[in-house]
């Protein structure tokens, strides 16, 4: 059984990292682009955003005791495969996973630009997936 009011703490904190990046949408582009302060708290609330995302989902799996994920794609894999997301969620946040280590490793320089398209357009994304967790628990 899923401990239902550890995921609702989750995502009350998710929703304080969205909330956030809301206030962030509203700022001109070529701002954001230009001011590291701005720039940098939307990157470190994203990543904390993916990593809400992570627990929540990590959570789920352990409490389910589904098969173990091997990496942070997997997480969405394993969620897909039991009927818990679906597959756009599924492409959706596996993509993501692999968003989240270039934000936290800086494997390539990282693009300001997609970063703030990612906030402009994909917010709707984590509600998303907040809203099928919920039905689901």
């Amino acid at each position: 059984m899923v401990k239902r009011d550890v995921i609702l703490s989750k995502i009350s904190q998710l929703k304080e990292y969205i909330d956030f990046l809301k206030e962030i949408r509203k700022i001109p582009k070529e701002e954001y682009i230009t001011n590291k302060f701005v720039y940098g708290s939307a990157e470190r609330f994203l990543h904390l955003a993916m990593e809400a995302i992570f627990d929540i989902c990590n959570h789920i799996i352990s409490d389910l005791r589904l098969r173990k994920p091997e990496n942070y794609k997997d997480i969405f894999k394993v969620l897909f495969e039991n009927n818990i997301i679906t597959r756009t969620q599924f492409e959706k946040f596996s993509k993501m996973a692999g968003f989240r280590n270039i934000l936290v490793h800086d494997y390539a320089k990282i693009n300001r630009e997609i970063v703030y398209e990612i906030i402009v357009n994909n917010l709707s994304d984590f509600e998303d997936l907040v809203d099928t967790i919920s039905e689901y628990i």
